[in-house]
């Protein structure tokens, strides 16, 4: 009875915070809001990157993001490629009734023409450079230094092509010059970044063909919807060791510039793409797919909305906003992680969309919103997830998994930020990320070794997470705003605005909010355990 009764209290209790986390957070927004209409209204004309709006009158569009500016532009011309490459594999597969290798031959062509487009001329270092890789492989994947053959091969392209922007054909003699002429509209070298992924995948995939697997099937099995429904889901497909005649050079070239998933991903590894050619995708419906893409269209137009009222991306651009208040500055920073978020969504759940259309599936790489995330680890798992998934695979478990963790997320965070661009301050983001983790890492590990079994405990432990998920999302959006906004040299200039006399009050608001958002966050999850 009293436990009955001491659960009854628990629950009532829990009601009563969550009306009150809601109302505050409503509040929260629309002085959020409120403001951010005030400071795009008041500082427009200051403001680069603004361009006549279309979908609100006498509103300017916020253009000033070149990622976003250039995905937007292209999008009819990409819509076009997307519906006659489909139309075409479909059309090639029904007449001729293909299979794994005549698919992928059929990909092949229709994606060297995409990059023919794409990268002109250049798409002589693509295949050169991927012809390298599948020779070394072949040729050294029994060996014990196989890995360090790859990561070496693969880290060496991935800084010289940076270091020397695509490389001239000039250096390659006089008589090549007249081919620099030809460089396509989108330089190779960005793009590449992801080939780079996916050539240590196919390598390290081929060099597992013959080892055990790690992977616990028969557990996973008890606790994954969709494979006990028959069907094979994402996970399955890459930690299933493929025979090796499947580790063909054409399957391997299609893998690496499969058109739908070659600009931006998502990342597959190739285990999971050559398992998909002979029997495609069928664990998300006809339906789903289709809801996918109304859910884009709506995101769209959410963006649209978003860049037409608030000019986050412009301020951050500028240097207006080392004029503003500490509150303002928040907001703006507040504003962009949440534009850069909904940008990537976009880019990569169009891309995503095109290959489900195709039958390969790859990771949803947002499958969480980045307001619903209140630790690094959770945080890291939903944002780029395809990417997380590579690191884990391919990094993370090879250099010893949690039995290392806290040097693991060093050398992680080190290739991540070299591998988005050889800047230092995607360097010094993600060595300030590192030093966040130790914290989080401790709580965590002291939270398994004190186990609280009283109530009065459990609360205590409740209010002391929601204080750490505070002080993790402010972690996050000061790496974030150093590692992509303000650069290294601005980390004093955040010091000093939040930790005088005008600013600690804005800190003390900030940390509360989070606070607040956290206990949200809790409420969330359990709602969800609740479900069937």
């Amino acid at each position: 009875m009293a436990t009955s009764a001491n659960s009854s209290k628990s629950g009532n209790w829990k009601r009563n915070e969550l009306w009150f986390l809601v109302i505050y957070a409503i509040v929260f927004y629309v002085i959020i809001i409120n403001r951010s209409l005030q400071l795009s209204r008041d500082y427009y004309k200051q403001l680069s990157g603004l361009r006549p709006g279309w979908l609100l009158a006498n509103h300017l569009n916020d253009v000033s993001d070149a990622q976003w500016r250039n995905f937007r532009g292209n999008i009819p011309v990409l819509a076009l490629v997307f519906g006659i490459f489909t139309l075409l594999a479909y059309l090639m597969k029904a007449f001729f009734d293909l299979r794994v290798r005549g698919m992928s031959i059929v990909w092949l062509l229709f994606s060297l023409a995409f990059l023919s487009y794409l990268h002109g001329a250049c798409i002589v270092f693509i295949l050169s450079i991927a012809t390298g890789n599948f020779l070394l492989v072949k040729i050294f994947a029994q060996k014990a230094y196989f890995p360090l053959i790859v990561w070496s091969y693969n880290i060496l392209f991935l800084l010289c092509n940076r270091i020397y922007e695509g490389y001239s054909f000039s250096i390659f003699g006089q008589q090549w010059a007249f081919l620099d002429n030809y460089r396509g509209s989108f330089r190779w070298h960005i793009c590449f970044n992801f080939v780079v992924l996916r050539m240590i995948s196919f390598g390290f995939d081929y060099h597992w063909t013959n080892r055990d697997s790690h992977f616990d099937q028969e557990k996973h099995y008890q606790r994954c919807h969709i494979c006990k429904s028959g069907k094979s889901c994402y996970q399955v497909l890459q930690e299933r060791n493929l025979h090796k005649d499947k580790f063909g050079y054409i399957t391997y070239l299609c893998y690496l510039v499969y058109a739908p998933l070659y600009i931006a991903g998502p990342i597959l590894s190739f285990n999971a793409f050559a398992s998909q050619l002979d029997l495609p995708q069928n664990t998300i419906s006809v339906r789903n797919v289709t809801l996918n893409g109304f859910r884009w269209i709506f995101s769209i137009i959410l963006m649209e909305l978003m860049t037409h009222l608030f000019y986050y991306n412009a301020f951050a651009n500028s240097d207006l906003w080392k004029r503003l208040s500490p509150m303002d500055v928040f907001i703006i920073g507040y504003g962009v992680l949440n534009f850069m978020w909904l940008k990537f969504l976009l880019i990569w759940r169009f891309f995503r969309f095109w290959s489900l259309i195709n039958g390969i599936e790859a990771p949803e790489n947002m499958p969480k919103c980045i307001n619903n995330c209140h630790n690094l680890e959770g945080f890291w798992k939903n944002w780029h997830a395809s990417f997380n998934k590579w690191l884990v695979r391919y990094l993370y478990i090879p250099l010893g998994g949690s039995k290392k963790k806290l040097l693991n997320v060093w050398v992680i965070f080190t290739f991540v930020a070299i591998w988005h661009d050889l800047e230092w301050k995607l360097l010094s983001w993600a060595w300030l990320t590192c030093l966040f983790f130790i914290p989080e890492l401790v709580f965590k590990s002291a939270r398994k070794a004190f186990q609280v079994q009283s109530s009065f405990g459990v609360c205590i432990f409740r209010e002391l997470s929601a204080v750490a998920g505070a002080v993790t999302i402010t972690c996050l959006m000061v790496a974030n705003l150093v590692g992509f906004v303000v650069g290294p040299g601005g980390i004093n200039w955040l010091l000093s605005s939040f930790l005088h006399k005008e600013g600690l009050p804005v800190l003390g608001g900030m940390l509360a909010t989070f606070y607040i958002g956290t206990k949200i966050m809790f409420h969330i999850d359990e709602a969800k355990q609740r479900l069937p």
